[in-house]
């Protein structure tokens, strides 16, 4: 029997977790706080940025929000990330992509200072992971992490097979599956006999944004299924696997909705609190 993973209550223990340390930490007055920035009014982005800042002040931390108008220009972005880079109140800064086509994210997501990166995007945060040094790493991977200690997977000496080669999800995860002892394989939507190389693996963790693309050929009897895509349909949510040929199969999967999703915003907690913990070395943190 195939059992779901329940990300929604695994998500909720972590941030009840955290604002039990918020108040711990409001009560000496040092009270994390996320800035999140927001240009244009594309909706699905404000819908994102609300339910962020929403969980931030559920948490106990403060609430800093900038809500700039479509045409912005790269310098009046770049001013406003100086600005709360500057303000000691501010423990993390979160620019919500993506960003209104005049605008390039990089140099812009690049000056925010990785003891502020909450995302984890900037050149320097990529740049620790790879090193293995201390920093803040993206959500949604660690996300993922968080969701296979909780079910208690092994991950040293596991087989990994990580579908997706994106910078937010894939790239990231592999390195931080690397890290926990698992061998890792890395694929996407154009590999050939995609079958062949997760059809081995004891954990397969699905980031392509591809409706579907993982079925019952693609999973051995037994192995954990992670999906972390997301499609709106007429029949609701779905994600990049066929969930419903994998009943009976796989041994553990993430539901869509319900799975890994509440992890982002949990892990985004977590990143804001770790960051406010960190305030005191950021200049040793700093490149």
């Amino acid at each position: 029997m195939t059992l779901t993973i329940n990300g929604t209550e695994i998500a909720r223990s972590i941030r009840s977790r955290v604002a039990l340390r918020v108040a711990e930490t409001a009560a000496t007055g040092q009270q994390p706080g996320l800035a999140t920035i927001l240009v244009g009014d594309d909706p699905a982005s404000a819908v994102y940025v609300a339910a962020k800042r929403r969980a931030i002040r559920q948490a106990g931390m403060r609430d800093f929000h900038r809500h700039l108008p479509q045409h912005a220009s790269r310098s009046e972005v770049a001013a406003v990330i100086d600005e709360l880079a500057a303000d000691p109140d501010v423990s993390g800064i979160l620019l919500q992509l993506p960003l209104p086509a005049q605008l390039d994210s990089g140099p812009l997501i690049d000056r925010i200072p990785v003891t502020k990166d909450v995302d984890g995007l900037t050149t320097a945060s990529v740049g620790r992971l790879a090193r293995d040094e201390k920093g803040l790493r993206p959500c949604t991977p660690s996300g993922v992490i968080e969701l296979l200690d909780a079910e208690g997977i092994e991950l040293k000496g596991a087989w990994a097979a990580v579908v997706g080669w994106g910078a937010l999800v894939g790239r990231p995860l592999a390195q931080l599956l690397l890290r926990r002892g698992a061998t890792v394989s890395i694929a996407h939507e154009f590999t050939a006999d995609l079958a062949s190389v997760t059809r081995t693996a004891d954990i397969v963790v699905v980031a392509t944004g591809v409706r579907g693309l993982i079925g019952s050929e693609h999973v051995k009897p037994g192995a954990t299924v992670i999906d972390v895509g997301i499609h709106r349909t007429p029949d609701g949510l779905v994600g990049d696997v066929r969930t419903a040929e994998l009943d009976g199969i796989a041994g553990r999967i993430t539901p869509v909705p319900g799975g890994v999703g509440p992890m982002t915003i949990a892990m985004l907690l977590v990143n804001t609190l770790r960051a406010a913990e960190w305030g005191s070395a950021r200049s040793a943190l700093s490149v």
